[in-house]
């Protein structure tokens, strides 16, 4: 999909690794890392599997090929930079905390990340569900539609949605394997994940260095597209700053 590819910005010795979310593609994070890479620092955001082709690709995906994605996207930073910090939207952030429990990365920064599904009946039968009912439409885009220019499916993957159940679970699991500084953002208007997901996140990060939230009081969901862009670039740029 054009939009969606890949991007590296080649800058200083700390690299980001920014991770986009599900059904989402790299574009959304592409701002953040104009943004970082113009601060000196480099910036990488992935494509993660099954995502921003066609959305036939995602009812292929596992939650263990999104996993790997980002350690091997992990790898390829850590053989350009000193440091890494680890940024993502959504599940970008689910796979950027478990990224953290897994590899000796600096930081991770958390943007409108899920802690569980949402209570919807189709969700959480997604995976008995799958074989009878593949996709269903996103009701949001009705209701307020995605910032101009944003890429992602236009309909849910029951199937990849049955993906992200499991890899929630695995997310919650490793929580307390996180050692490393925390940053979460998230928007008190996010009508996609409930914005106490970020609370119930900071008392599973039980031995962080350090958990600092930061509420948004305007924006939606996509933070990095939305309202509420700037202060989302100043906050990662000074916790960047103070990881020392």
């Amino acid at each position: 999909m054009p939009g969606a590819e890949p991007f590296l910005f080649q800058g200083g010795r700390l690299g980001c690794l920014l991770v986009h979310g599900f059904t989402g593609a790299p574009n959304e994070m592409r701002g953040l890392g104009t943004c970082l890479h113009e601060a000196g620092h480099t910036a990488l955001g992935p494509r993660l599997t099954g995502h921003g082709t066609d959305l036939s690709d995602l009812h292929r995906a596992r939650w263990q090929d999104w996993v790997a994605d980002v350690i091997d996207a992990n790898h390829l930073l850590q053989g350009l930079c000193d440091h890494v910090v680890a940024i993502g939207l959504s599940m970008g952030g689910v796979l950027s905390l478990l990224l953290a429990s897994l590899e000796p990365i600096d930081g991770v920064v958390t943007l409108s990340t899920p802690y569980e599904l949402p209570p919807d009946p189709r969700a959480r039968f997604a995976r008995l569900l799958s074989p009878i009912i593949r996709t269903y439409p996103k009701v949001h885009r009705r209701i307020s539609p995605p910032a101009e220019g944003h890429v992602s499916y236009p309909a849910y993957s029951m199937r990849a949605i049955a993906e992200l159940d499991a890899l929630l679970r695995v997310m919650r699991g490793r929580l307390p394997d996180v050692h490393q500084p925390v940053l979460s953002i998230h928007s008190k208007q996010d009508a996609s994940v409930a914005p106490e997901a970020m609370t119930r996140l900071h008392r599973g990060l039980v031995h962080a260095a350090d958990h600092s939230m930061l509420w948004l009081e305007t924006g939606k969901h996509v933070v990095t597209e939305d309202v509420s862009r700037e202060q989302v670039e100043h906050a990662i740029l000074d916790f960047i700053d103070h990881l020392g």
